[in-house]
């Protein structure tokens, strides 16, 4: 027999194990959100059950997963009113040096899979006439550097996707909202570095691999090693307040000046930009 609570409006936040997810599932505690959190490392996520959160062990990847979560919402709580996309992962390195396999996997974390658990939300949305969903993308939705080809394709899709989304879902009351962090100070510019020069730090790209794996680093320790991953939840939270959100928020430590010259100064200067500060030649 289900145990229906709609005295609250409940949030879905994916990749809740650490970053950006954790704080989000924080920050919606605090607004006074029933908070599901979930990621595959459920052990990680302790800290944010004693808060409140419901933590469940889910792979963004595995259908089973997401529909399993997507149903005892349901039946505990109606369904998710508010969807934060964040669950993904940077897969660096060549594109020649990249299999096909790997670059798949990119894109079924970054986007079918969150794309899979959207479609499962949206009845319960679609009926009430309203919600949100929050795709947290990234700068990198945006520009781009070498050796992130797949990567920044996924981001480059999420942009797009979620463009289309936002329409096809107005005439329900249902905002898309996207989010383009910048330099955060996650876990991200860490663990991109050990596959990517393990795909390419001995191939025939292994100097450009090298140049970005230290550029990488020193962006990361410039200013502290990037923005807070409070400022992205933040922002979030402020989305959501808002009447009439924006499309978009860009926010985080290059994220705006990248992204000017990107679209501003055209591909040639950009292109320039990147390889000067990574010092590829």
């Amino acid at each position: 027999m289900s145990n229906v609570n709609t005295h609250k409006l409940v949030a879905l936040v994916t990749g809740a194990s650490s970053g950006i997810g954790k704080e989000i599932a924080k920050q919606l505690l605090d607004d006074g959100y029933v908070v599901y959190a979930a990621a595959r490392r459920v052990e990680k996520m302790t800290d944010l059950e004693k808060q409140g959160a419901i933590a469940t062990k889910m792979d963004i990847t595995d259908e089973d997963d997401v529909i399993n979560l997507v149903e005892k919402i349901k039946q505990h709580h109606g369904g998710v009113d508010v969807l934060v996309n964040n669950a993904g992962f940077g897969s660096y390195g060549a594109m020649e040096d990249t299999t096909i396999d790997d670059a798949k996997y990119q894109f079924d974390v970054n986007l079918f899979g969150l794309a899979r658990l959207t479609q499962a939300v949206l009845p319960y949305m679609r009926k009430k006439k309203a919600g949100r969903i929050v795709n947290i993308s990234s700068m990198g939705g945006k520009i781009y550097i070498p050796m992130g080809s797949w990567y920044h394709a996924t981001k480059h899709a999420l942009e797009g996707w979620s463009d289309c989304l936002r329409l096809e879902l107005d005439p329900f009351g249902i905002d898309v909202i996207i989010i383009e962090p910048g330099v955060i100070k996650t876990e991200f510019g860490t663990t991109m570095l050990g596959p990517m020069l393990g795909r390419s730090g001995s191939s025939a790209y292994k100097s450009m691999a090298n140049a970005v794996a230290e550029a990488t680093k020193n962006s990361y320790e410039q200013g502290g090693g990037g923005s807070d991953p409070s400022l992205i939840a933040k922002t979030v939270s402020k989305a959501l307040k808002a009447r009439k959100p924006k499309t978009r928020y860009a926010v985080g430590q290059f994220a705006k000046p990248l992204m000017f010259v990107r679209k501003w100064l055209g591909d040639g200067i950009f292109d320039k930009v990147i390889l000067n500060a990574m010092n590829v030649s």
